[in-house]
């Protein structure tokens, strides 16, 4: 029997005010260790505060958090040890060169000077960052400092780290590189990930399991397969001779949530249970022609965007 990963990060309740505005509401989370999380929501739901509760940099209004066993009230100082943080701020010094800038951290981190070099290069080489060490990070794109401050972030072999939004601000193929050399550097360090982010594809790509928040309150928890597993499928078919009457007949037909027609191609939403077959058949026999039928399951975006509005 394959007894659960113990929790590194457990929540009760916990609530953080300021003012009349509630910024997080009554919090309940369990996550364990080895998995990178996905902490999802827009802008202003709540996630920085979650983090900084939990990093004991705020206390609660109400409820309790205990991370890496401690109590976030009282030890948030060995929370901190512990774990790795890259914040709103990249924390690096500019005029430095890249590995001047771990030098200086990991001498705060007490590391020796052999376990220096080596993890210095064991951090910077999966960055790709190894072969411009020297160069001063004042003059290096948003994205390469981004990965560096990862790297920094690292740099005490922390058993947790905590990432907000690493990818914000960054162009797409800059976001999708740091998101590609993020996962294999995680996977390889073995630590446990919490990730703040209003990305889907991001969270889709690295996590293991996600939660969705808005306006502080939890809205759904699990592994992002499960999360889509809510969604309805999706069928697109393409053809000719495509009309209200064909839809009317569909939307009357069991398994069918909703048809609609867009750019002289029909657009099902199914039941998981729904069967295509018998669909295709109908749009025949009542006229029509199909070139094509695709069926595929909604994205965890879809499932982000059905939950914003059911919230609304």
């Amino acid at each position: 029997m394959v007894m659960p990963a113990p929790a590194i990060i457990r929540t009760e309740g916990l609530t953080r005010t300021f003012g009349s505005v509630r910024a997080l509401d009554a919090l309940d989370l369990e996550i364990p260790s080895g998995t990178v999380f996905g902490f999802l929501g827009p802008n202003g739901a709540g996630k920085t505060t979650a983090i900084r509760l939990l990093l004991g940099l705020l206390e609660p209004t109400e409820g309790r958090a205990t991370v890496l066993g401690f109590d976030t009230r009282t030890g948030g100082g060995s929370i901190r040890e512990k774990s790795g943080a890259l914040l709103e701020h990249h924390g690096l010094y500019e005029r430095l060169s890249a590995e001047e800038n771990l030098a200086f951290y990991a001498r705060v981190w007490r590391l020796g000077r052999a376990a220096r070099a080596d993890r210095i290069r064991a951090l910077l080489q999966p960055l790709d960052l190894w072969d411009r060490r020297g160069e001063p990070v004042g003059r290096w794109s948003r994205g390469m400092k981004q990965k560096l401050a990862v790297a920094r972030a690292l740099l005490h072999e922390p058993s947790l780290l905590f990432l907000d939004e690493p990818t914000a601000g960054l162009d797409p193929l800059a976001a999708a590189t740091l998101r590609d050399e993020l996962g294999t550097l995680v996977r390889r360090e073995g630590v446990t990930v919490f990730l703040t982010t209003h990305n889907l594809a991001e969270a889709e790509r690295l996590c293991s399991r996600v939660a969705v928040i808005k306006q502080g309150r939890l809205l759904a928890v699990g592994h992002p397969d499960e999360l889509k597993a809510r969604s309805a499928t999706r069928a697109e078919i393409t053809g000719r001779g495509f009309g209200d009457a064909t839809l009317a007949l569909l939307r009357g037909r069991p398994g069918v949530v909703g048809a609609d027609l867009q750019n002289g191609r029909i657009l099902l939403e199914l039941t998981e249970s729904a069967d295509t077959a018998p669909l295709v058949t109908l749009i025949v026999q009542s006229g029509g022609s199909v070139e094509e039928v695709r069926k595929d399951r909604g994205s965890l975006e879809d499932v982000f965007l059905t939950l914003m509005e059911e919230e609304r």
